[in-house]
């Protein structure tokens, strides 16, 4: 008896899927009166298609009369006699989120103002739902991603959920579309790519038939502008609108007209975010919880944040934000009592520094601030108000969301102090704010220093230091238009992310056109010697190995004074190339000897005494890195102690005097692959020097130029490929490979500049790009003083 019920059970069950099936419960959208969908002059367009009538088959299947079964599921085609307002109509499998199958067969149709679903092509088959198309619905169209999704999702997951109801009449693969409305979203399938185009181009042209849809918000807004120098009627606006004024009631629907459809298709779903309808709403909560945060900062990022991924959404923020700071005469407060608008004005003001909202509603932000700033009584309301109006001429949209310590600063209306380094060990505070950009910061380093007359130019560089090894320094140049604030934010994340590692900000020479007239006594003199000191450092400076020992002599003299064996040592890769030693103790052979070969008696035996040897030559060169270290020590000590009595002031002219020996003294050296023409690849790794006067090739470690190409010689340069440079001098085309295009393309155009500057000359070179990538920074990365 149990086993008869349980059968009784599961036909009754199935019986009631099919029924389901085959009528299925209707989901008519209502059409409520809604403002986001209120469109009066709604236009309807009609789409020219060559249809024709579908025939039933014997199996009760539709087919296509005269069609080969291949073409059968193609878009049924009717006469437009027949039925005029139908523009296209056929079999698609529609996604269903309930029920044991997840694809359903239905019918149907597109008019001119829906898109209707049925259970049937028959004339009195049951619509089941119905889809509005307005201005706001939106399509995804099929691509090859969705393609290869479907075939995973068919194959992978079990029979009785994810195929269709009849297999016969479906394919392993199925390209599908879906149609976002308000309330529906009807993702649908097909076996033709064809055919899922034809309905997506088809849908697509009935919602831009549609009028656009206007917003009440957007209404007021436009009335506002036309009445903007009628006082009485825009308070007569604003107090007979509440959708305008400050509310602490939530929002239901956003003030903008959104496209309906969510983010899962695009590269912002892996942030969380869903729709951006449903964003704007959300937005708004997130700033109803400013009045009562104890922290304001974290939200304010993160509504921030939103603003910079989702650009859609500047514009519903910034009205949001307004409304939320509007006032009118029956609800101004005074200075007694607190006010509860104070947190909007914040993160407006952070928002005025950070991005910009479109033309329209710019009008009406600056139009909200002038009366504001008329009709308010609070004194800390206008001075918000005066700051942002002042900030809105200045901001460009940011890359990074403000730190925590510039948003405190917007907050209090303040500036921030940032921290500026130079070559030793001094540095500077200076104010910036949220517009500062490095050139601006460098103007500034620069009369700060009393460099302003220097026939120099100067740059601000990011430098990353590691806490364990001071010599592990890596540097970049900053862009002259890069925003200071932007490059602050960075260094706060990366420091989370590399807590080893020290991220700051340096100020340096960067064009060197005049090294013979520095005077000893200026700060300038002390750069260049840093700066030639970590070139030296770096093994970027060819000299023997008697020079090095004394300039790491005469370092040691200038930093510490005469030698004293209480005197620390420092760590002997600040003041000696580690390359030199490198190469010194890779020339001494590994193996000892009389060492013979190994013989390995089998497959394992020698795998096992392979890496047994590999070890032991790494600890043979490692004892012969501390032997060379030892006596390039020593060495060093005993130069020390010769030039006791020094000054700092000699010892940095005679350790310069070394340097100037080198003819490419001044130059800034880029580690490139030369393109031989011989052999057609990049196969010589080289050095490019980047001087004043000139362009040189460098073998690594050689003093010797194997090629100088004046200034004066050079045609063009730019960038060819994805990580190709070129220049061309007379009728040679010089290639060069290197990861460093974007600061070689920096300091090539601050020379020229600099050199056009001061020979008066505007035609002395041709910049040159090819259009498959143009060089990302073409201004001067550093301020000429």
């Amino acid at each position: 008896m149990p086993l008869h019920g349980a059968c009784w059970f599961l036909c009754c069950r199935q019986g009631f899927s099919l029924l389901g099936r085959e009528h299925g419960e209707k989901e008519e959208e209502e059409e409520e009166e809604s403002f986001e969908l209120r469109n009066k002059d709604a236009q309807t367009g009609q789409l020219e298609v060559t249809l024709s009538q579908p025939t039933q088959s014997a199996n009760g299947t539709p087919s296509l009369s005269g069609v080969s079964e291949e073409n059968s599921r193609l878009i049924v085609k009717k006469a437009m006699e027949d039925d005029p307002e139908v523009l296209v109509k056929g079999w698609l499998l529609r996604e269903m989120s309930g029920g044991w199958l997840r694809q359903r067969r239905f019918w149907f149709m597109l008019t001119a103002d829906s898109l209707d679903c049925y259970s049937g092509p028959e004339r009195d088959a049951r619509r089941l739902s119905m889809l509005v198309l307005t201005s706001l619905c939106s399509v995804l169209w099929p691509d090859k991603h969705t393609y290869k999704q479907t075939d995973s999702q068919y194959t992978a997951g079990g029979r009785s959920h994810t195929q269709p109801p009849h297999p016969a009449c479906f394919p392993d693969c199925y390209w599908s579309l879906t149609v976002y409305g308000r309330k529906h979203c009807y993702k649908l399938f097909t076996k033709h790519f064809n055919e899922a185009v034809h309905w997506a181009c088809a849908v697509q042209k009935v919602i831009d038939s549609k009028a656009p849809v206007e917003t009440p918000t957007q209404l007021l807004i436009r009335d506002i502008e036309e009445n903007k120098f009628n006082l009485e009627v825009v308070e007569h606006i604003y107090q007979h609108n509440p959708i305008l004024t400050y509310t602490q009631s939530p929002l239901y629907a956003p003030l903008l007209p959104f496209p309906y459809g969510s983010l899962d298709h695009t590269h912002m779903a892996g942030k969380g975010y869903t729709s951006v309808r449903e964003e704007a709403v959300r937005l708004f909560n997130c700033l109803q919880q400013l009045e009562s945060a104890p922290e304001p900062v974290p939200l304010i990022q993160g509504i921030l944040q939103t603003g910079l991924d989702l650009r859609p959404l500047r514009d519903e923020l910034y009205c949001q934000t307004i409304k939320q700071t509007s006032i009118t005469h029956t609800n101004t407060t005074t200075q007694t009592e607190p006010n509860p608008q104070l947190r909007y004005w914040q993160l407006l003001t952070c928002m005025s520094c950070t991005f910009l909202p479109s033309s329209s509603v710019l009008r009406y932000l600056r139009f909200h601030l002038k009366r504001v700033q008329s009709v308010c009584v609070d004194s800390e309301v206008e001075s918000y108000a005066w700051f942002i109006a002042q900030a809105l001429e200045k901001t460009r949209c940011r890359e990074c969301v403000p730190s925590w310590e510039e948003i405190q600063g917007l907050m209090s209306r303040q500036e921030m102090l940032c921290t500026v380094h130079y070559p030793g060990p001094g540095c500077c505070r200076i104010a910036i704010s949220s517009h500062t950009t490095a050139n601006e910061l460098v103007r500034k380093m620069a009369e700060r220093l009393g460099l302003q007359d220097s026939p120099n130019t100067f740059a601000l560089f990011e430098q990353r230091r590691s806490y364990g090894c001071p010599a592990d320094r890596w540097e970049r140049v900053i862009g002259g238009g890069t925003i200071i604030a932007d490059v602050i934010t960075r260094f706060e994340n990366l420091s989370v992310k590399e807590p080893d590692s020290e991220w700051r900000l340096c100020f340096k020479l960067y064009c060197l056109l005049d090294t013979d007239n520095i005077s000893t006594d200026s700060i300038e003199y002390l750069f260049l010697y840093e700066q030639c000191h970590e070139m030296v450092v770096r093994g970027q400076l060819p000299a023997c190995e008697d020079d090095l020992l004394s300039l790491a002599a005469l370092r040691l003299q200038a930093v510490q004074g005469d030698y004293s064996s209480l005197a620390p040592f420092p760590a002997l890769e600040q003041v000696f190339p580690a390359r030199v030693l490198e190469a010194r103790a890779l020339l001494t052979p590994t193996d000892p000897p009389g060492c013979p070969p190994p013989f390995p008696a089998g497959l394992l035996a020698g795998a096992l005494w392979g890496h047994k040897r590999r070890e032991e030559q790494d600890q043979r060169l490692r004892a012969r890195l501390r032997e060379e270290a030892a006596l390039t020590t020593a060495a060093i000590l005993e130069r020390w102690k010769a030039l006791s009595g020094y000054s700092r002031r000699d010892s940095m002219a005679a350790y310069l005097t070394i340097a100037r020996q080198w003819s490419g003294f001044g130059c800034t050296l880029y580690e490139v692959d030369f393109y031989i023409s011989s052999t057609g690849s990049f196969s010589q790794r080289l050095w490019l020097g980047v001087a004043a006067s000139c362009v040189s090739l460098y073998r690594q470690g050689e003093a010797e130029a194997l090629e100088c190409l004046p200034i004066a010689q050079i045609c063009s340069y730019g960038v060819s490929d994805s990580n190709t440079f070129r220049i061309t001098a007379g009728d040679r085309d010089l290639l060069f490979e290197t990861s460093k295009l974007t600061e070689i393309m920096q300091l090539m155009n601050a020379y020229f500049s600099a050199t056009r500057r001061q020979l008066g000359k505007d035609d002395c070179i041709t910049m040159e790009t090819t259009p498959k990538l143009r060089p990302s920074l073409l201004e001067l990365p550093s301020h000429p003083v």
